[in-house]
């Protein structure tokens, strides 16, 4: 029987890791005690594989979501990192990896600590861990396939700085410092979002002037022009996130406008953003007020959920032949404990995951403290399946979705 398309669904407050055959909702392996980084999320790796990082254990763990059904473990590594884990990226290989470190549930940065891995490294355990800079820094691996830099992304001030990854990797025992090969001032302390296009080798940094492009060059990052926030004749706000679409060649974002204040979430406005890397063209799309923030990338689709006291929805946005367009606003349940006006979108509150397949059609959204996943087909709008986990999800939890053949990996940042 061929396989079919799997769901990752996490509850990293509870601590349950489980793996979903979507044809018939069988749970086809499944981890205790598991508790995945939510910010770091998961990393897609070559062979269907994925990587995230237990922020209780310490570990990053490659998973192997089709192995148990083969008799393969769904475990395939554990690798010792520092924890509490910011951000996860990859080579375009998937061999070599970093982890950067952040706040975790603090008010301050107070971690700085790096991991770099090395999944064909000789001997155990192919991680080596060094000190950088205290914040919650963005982190991408680019540059010669063999011997990648590691950039990492700063705020306060905005900074790019690049370590050689075999560098680090040979770096002496007990967490030494690290000195970058390169450090880039940027004109923004406000850094936050990262991408990378394995094809052209660029570099992306969101900020609140726009999207900052470098290139390694050497041991030298090179600038590009910075690719600004207004586009389509909609202009103002900032994106806070960046996400890849390899298949269309097309960079996205969710642009956000409207008061400062966090307590004026429900009349934030939410802009789709998105920018082709090789012809220019970029544009947005009105998404509606409220909260949006991760976006998931379907074969033909990319995926918004966006959270407001009037009711929830699922934003579908075409990608396939001609310029983007909304195709369906679905309505989603609504959640016990929703962010309320007059209170912070995520402070105590409860949120939603969105995941997809570039391989597929279909997408998954997560009921927060209800231990629900909700499952559409972007092509018809219409629910797909219901998943339930015996956990509540509280928090939103953090979800992955992998078809067969959708070579995922090609964005090589963690989601």
């Amino acid at each position: 029987m061929p396989l079919g398309p799997r769901l990752i669904v996490a509850d990293h407050v509870a601590g349950l890791v489980r793996v979903v055959d979507l044809r018939d909702g069988r749970t086809t392996a499944q981890l205790d005690g598991r508790h995945p980084a939510e910010h770091a999320g998961f990393l897609a790796l070559p062979g269907h594989r994925a990587a995230c990082v237990d922020d209780r254990a310490g570990e990053l763990l490659v998973l192997d979501p089709y192995g148990p059904d083969s008799g393969r473990p769904l475990v395939e590594r554990r690798i010792p990192v520092a924890v509490p884990a910011e951000h996860l990226a990859a080579d375009p290989s998937g061999r070599r990896l970093a982890v950067t470190t952040g706040l975790g549930r603090n008010w301050s940065a107070w971690s700085d600590p790096l991991t770099v891995v090395d999944l064909e490294a000789k001997g155990d355990p192919g991680a080596v861990r060094v000190r950088t800079r205290t914040g919650e820094p963005g982190v991408t691996l680019a540059g010669p396939p063999g011997d990648p830099l590691v950039v990492l992304r700063h705020r306060e001030p905005g900074e790019l700085t690049a370590y050689r990854h075999s560098a680090l990797m040979e770096a002496a025992p007990s967490c030494p410092p690290a000195e970058p090969v390169t450090t880039l001032r940027l004109a923004d302390d406000d850094g936050h979002g990262d991408a990378h296009d394995p094809v052209t080798g660029w570099v992306f940094a969101a900020a609140g002037s726009g999207v900052h492009r470098v290139r390694p060059d050497g041991d030298a990052l090179a600038c590009g022009t910075t690719l600004p926030w207004a586009a389509g004749g909609r202009d103002g706000g900032r994106g806070y996130y960046l996400r890849l679409d390899a298949a269309h060649r097309t960079l996205w974002s969710c642009v956000r406008s409207g008061p400062e204040a966090a307590e004026s979430w429900p009349d934030w406005s939410n802009d789709a953003w998105w920018h082709h890397l090789d012809t220019g063209v970029a544009g947005r799309l009105d998404l509606g007020p409220g909260l949006v923030f991760r976006l998931a990338v379907a074969a033909g689709h990319v995926a918004f959920s966006r959270v407001h006291p009037d009711g929830d929805e699922l934003v579908l946005v075409s990608t396939g032949g001609g310029a983007p367009a909304v195709t369906a606003r679905v309505p989603l349940p609504p959640m016990a404990g929703a962010p309320r006006r007059g209170g912070t979108p995520w402070d105590g509150v409860q949120r939603r995951a969105v995941a997809a397949s570039p391989g597929g059609s279909l997408v998954a959204v997560s009921r927060g403290g209800h231990g629900e996943v909700h499952v559409f087909d972007a092509l018809t709008g219409h629910q797909a399946a219901l998943v339930t986990v015996p956990t509540p999800l509280d928090e939103g939890g953090l979800l992955a979705l992998i078809e067969p053949g959708d070579e995922a990996h090609r964005d090589p940042v963690g989601r």
